[in-house]
């Protein structure tokens, strides 16, 4: 088991591909932090799959419910998760929204949330973990779930876009100002993954083949596709590795082409 006797903190882990990394994370090993914001029936599924994959670890879940949209919900998630084992070693910033519309008719609400979520909670995250492991001199990881996005346009998601494509520059700034420390910055990236956020898409033949059309791979990615790929990064394996963004889409970016 890679990842034994560490603390990985996964946001948005109450379904989706926040959970399936979640339980690869306690499968190698690691205690987990569970984080939801409005889906505690998730979080708990999460935590008794967690603890299942965790074997002999008695207490290898842990689920904290916090809004990474609010700066202050960020640092009771971080705080608490140090309070409770002592530090952490994973930060795996994965929760995410998009809201969908025309550029022309995007309201600020749902831009500041989409931004909220995706791009200040990230970095905030980013930033008091930073400041633990520095303190403490402790080596860390840090991956953000971004996506395919960060590189191809989606219309009727702009602001969407704008997060990752934000997030991408992120990841390169704090993989070379935080590498004296021994801390490592990489984005993980998925296309389409086969998750509760596309039911309408799966339900619509049409449109999933429409889509299947543009992937190599000829499939829908699945949580586990991503969850490995974060394993990886996490573990020592990854240790020379960071300022980069992994494509885990099987091939959708450079297929694509827009109807």
């Amino acid at each position: 088991m890679r990842l034994a006797g560490k603390v990985a903190v996964v946001t948005g882990s109450s379904q989706g591909i926040g959970q399936g990394i979640a339980i690869r994370l306690a499968q190698e090993g690691a205690k987990v932090v569970i984080n939801y914001r409005s889906h505690p029936e998730g979080a708990e599924e999460t935590l008794v799959k967690v603890q299942a994959a965790g074997g002999e670890c008695y207490m290898s879940g842990y689920s904290i419910k916090a809004d990474l949209g609010v700066v202050e919900d960020v640092r009771y998630l971080i705080e608490e998760s140090i309070n409770h084992y002592g530090t952490i070693d994973i930060l795996v910033n994965n929760a995410g929204i998009e809201k969908h519309a025309p550029f022309t008719e995007v309201s600020e609400s749902d831009y500041d949330a989409v931004m909220n979520v995706n791009l200040k909670g990230v970095f905030f995250a980013s930033q008091l973990i930073a400041k633990h492991w520095i303190e403490t001199q402790r080596p860390g990881k840090i991956i953000n779930i971004s996506s395919v996005h960060e590189e191809l346009p989606f219309p009727n998601f702009t602001a969407y876009c704008a997060s990752k494509g934000a997030m991408k520059m992120l990841a390169r700034n704090l993989a070379v100002e935080l590498a004296p420390y021994g801390i490592t910055v990489n984005n993980v990236a998925p296309g389409a993954i086969e998750t509760p956020i596309n039911t309408k898409l799966l339900n619509d033949p049409e449109k999933l083949g429409a889509l299947l059309n543009h992937i190599p791979l000829g499939r829908l990615g699945q949580p586990q596709d991503v969850a490995g790929l974060v394993a990886f990064l996490a573990s020592s394996d990854a240790d020379y590795i960071t300022g980069t963004t992994l494509f885990v889409d099987g091939g959708l970016l450079w297929n694509y082409q827009e109807q």
